[in-house]
């Protein structure tokens, strides 16, 4: 729960930005989108995994809100969470719907590469570590090499230093403790670097004194305002549809919005869960598929509609889960926890609120280092192509900043490279049988044909990434 509360805050400024009138709404809808999703997951799928309203989902909402984003005219708040809501209905008919046996979800997951099911949990810890490090201003923006290391000379107020020291601090503390194994290492860690980051200056104790704009202790404030579905509400506003529509001329950029967020959603999930169950044989199998899979599907499909009925973009498993894992979680108990505290949240909002992104950073990072250690040794780099695809989900997913468009490369560089080494298999079995080749004995020598080990569901989904890569939302 330490690791993901900023969403309540965060995702309400990348929705409608600080100061908006919908700011108040957005936070509870926030909090009740991630306890109805994690209590699915606590009860329904029985697995310790938390959600939450997904980060670059909610930027995208906030650009087809406010009509930056690229996608023609812009939409109402209503017409947005309408397309979330239809994205969520989309998903939870492929987590239900089954072909063989097996729902479209499962039938994906099987039929992806092992080079890139093993590299998702590796690529997913690295880039768990890079949001981490940026959190805590260790990785900052440079003019001329894009990124580069925090300066360690300014010590000033508010220098990036400063928050750089309190994640480091709490990444070595955990580091410290878990090699002693004491349970809750990283919550320990994260307390440990929000104490540490107040006589920094990191950690500010005028929001907890209620001091600071938008996060006050008057909660039934927020909830009256939620609940009025008025102006400044937003919950309920999908209904609007029904009776205003949706922008004219823009048949087709719903529809591309509509599979874009269906896509992202479904393996930003699938990757999720894989990075934090692979590799445990108490919540994966061999093969690295978690438990209770359909189930986890089911619950993230649903939570994306409530969401999208409350008021807030589109209801994901998150990444930090991972830290729960980490800190031994194994149950559903885990996931019941954290919404119970996303509930106290609602009431307590400022204590929740004053611990600094630096603290939840070093958990962060050192959630990389767990998920990289148990997930890297499972690639095979003994094979070229299996090395490329494996390298390329992995460096994508943390250069891209997306999880969707770091498997979306493996899957397509894996599948091309397949079809062209095959192709040319072929043509040098059919010189060979041509060509008749006898052994020592003058037997001939049976030529064995080339197998093509791609499956047909990695071919549709590569034919599915490539439509996403490469057709534009807006005609």
């Amino acid at each position: 729960f330490l690791a993901m509360a900023y969403i309540l805050t965060v995702n309400p400024n990348q929705i409608f930005g600080a100061g908006s009138p919908y700011w108040a709404s957005v936070f509870i809808a926030t909090a009740f989108g991630a306890i109805i999703g994690t209590l699915l997951m606590a009860f329904l799928a029985k697995m310790p995994l938390a959600q939450a309203s997904g980060m670059g989902l909610n930027s995208m909402l906030g650009g087809i809100i406010g009509g930056w984003g690229g996608y023609g005219a812009a939409f109402t708040p209503g017409q947005a969470f309408m397309l979330v809501l239809i994205s969520g209905f989309l998903f939870l008919l492929l987590s239900v719907i089954k072909i063989k046996g097996k729902t479209f979800r499962e039938l994906v997951f099987d039929g992806m590469p092992i080079a890139v099911r093993s590299a998702i949990s590796v690529g997913i810890g690295l880039f768990i570590a890079y949001i981490g490090f940026q959190n805590a201003g260790i990785i900052v923006a440079n003019q001329y090499t894009q990124v580069a290391l925090v300066d360690l000379t300014v010590w000033s107020k508010g220098a990036a230093a400063r928050t750089a020291l309190v994640a480091i601090i709490g990444l070595f503390l955990i580091a410290i403790l878990d090699k002693f194994n004491v349970k809750g290492s990283v919550i320990i860690g994260i307390l440990g670097a929000t104490v540490v980051g107040m006589p920094l200056g990191v950690t500010n104790l005028d929001i907890i004194a209620g001091k600071v704009d938008g996060i006050s202790w008057k909660f039934w404030e927020n909830y009256k305002n939620f609940f009025s579905v008025g102006e400044n509400s937003v919950f309920g506003s999908f209904t609007t549809v029904f009776k205003d529509g949706f922008p004219a001329g823009s048949l087709f950029t719903i529809i591309m919005l509509i599979i874009t967020m269906c896509m992202i959603d479904m393996f930003d999930t699938m990757g999720t869960i894989v990075g934090c169950c692979g590799g445990n044989r108490i919540l994966s199998d061999e093969n690295n598929k978690p438990r209770n899979y359909g189930q986890i599907m089911i619950s993230d499909a649903v939570a994306t509609c409530a969401g999208a009925v409350l008021g807030t973009s589109t209801v994901t498993t998150f990444v930090e889960s991972g830290s729960g894992v980490a800190a031994g979680g194994r149950t559903g108990l885990t996931a019941f926890t954290t919404a119970c505290l996303f509930l106290l949240a609602t009431f307590m909002l400022p204590l929740f609120a004053m611990i600094p992104s630096a603290a939840t950073a070093s958990a962060l990072i050192y959630v990389g280092v767990l998920m990289m250690k148990g997930n890297v040794k499972n690639i095979d780099f003994s094979n070229a192509i299996n090395a490329v695809s494996a390298f390329l989900t992995i460096v994508i997913m943390v250069l891209a900043y997306s999880i969707t468009k770091g498997i979306g490369i493996g899957m397509v560089s894996y599948t091309l490279m397949s079809l062209i080494s095959y192709g040319v298999e072929m043509i040098v079995y059919a010189c060979k049988k041509k060509n008749v080749t006898v052994d020592e004995n003058g037997e001939a020598v049976e030529v064995e044909k080339p197998k093509f080990n791609v499956s047909v569901v990695a071919l549709v989904v590569t034919a599915l990434f490539l439509v996403y890569f490469l057709v534009p939302t807006v005609l």
